[in-house]
């Protein structure tokens, strides 16, 4: 799947908000500090499109991307963050599960998982909503490029035994390196009907 273009197309905080139109989509999520945006700039190739900041937590909002103009890309808030304010962090949860069970043109969810941490109840009860919606989800590792090959590893034995899945339904990525990017736009391009290669 070669990416041809890709662009911002609006933030909601509300599902009266939601663009509406029939694209299979793709949504991301993750903790706050998960390196969420810098992914999606990576997998895009775009260094910009999604704001990265110093500080966890900026995006509170869910973020629409039109890939290819055929294709949809939802940044969704990143949660878990301490230090957010709490009438901001109560909204988060509402506002995913509100995309989740009314998002009918969802294909696909990216969870990403910081691959030093350990899964909390946050991941554990998204896998749980998302399998309830029969929506496949696609475990993403991030920022592999912190620990030896070895330790990557073990890592994944280890969230693999945490979230009660299988290793090869892990994805190691790091947006440093651009490790995992073809994999990840295969299965962007599989879930999304889409023939052609997988990269740019």
């Amino acid at each position: 799947m070669k990416i041809k273009e890709v662009h911002f197309l609006k933030s909601c905080t509300a599902l009266s908000q939601f663009p509406r139109y029939s694209w299979p989509e793709f949504a991301f999520f993750g903790r706050s500090n998960v390196g969420k945006s810098s992914l999606i700039n990576m997998l895009m190739n775009k260094k910009d499109l999604v704001k990265t900041g110093s500080r966890p937590g900026v995006t509170k909002m869910i973020n629409f991307f039109l890939l290819n103009e055929t294709i949809s890309i939802a940044d969704m808030p990143g949660f878990g963050y301490a230090r957010l304010p709490h009438n901001i962090r109560k909204d988060f949860l509402p506002l995913i599960k509100n995309y989740i069970e009314k998002r009918d043109n969802l294909r696909l969810a990216f969870l990403l998982i910081d691959i030093r941490r350990t899964p909390g109840s946050f991941e554990i009860d998204l896998v749980d909503l998302l399998a309830k919606r029969q929506i496949p989800s696609a475990i993403t590792l991030t920022k592999c490029d912190k620990l030896s090959r070895s330790q990557c590893a073990q890592r994944m034995r280890h969230i693999s035994e945490e979230l009660g899945i299988s290793r090869e339904s892990l994805f190691p990525t790091s947006s440093k390196t651009g490790a995992g990017r073809r994999e990840i736009l295969g299965l962007i391009r599989e879930y999304a009907g889409v023939p052609g290669r997988t990269a740019d």
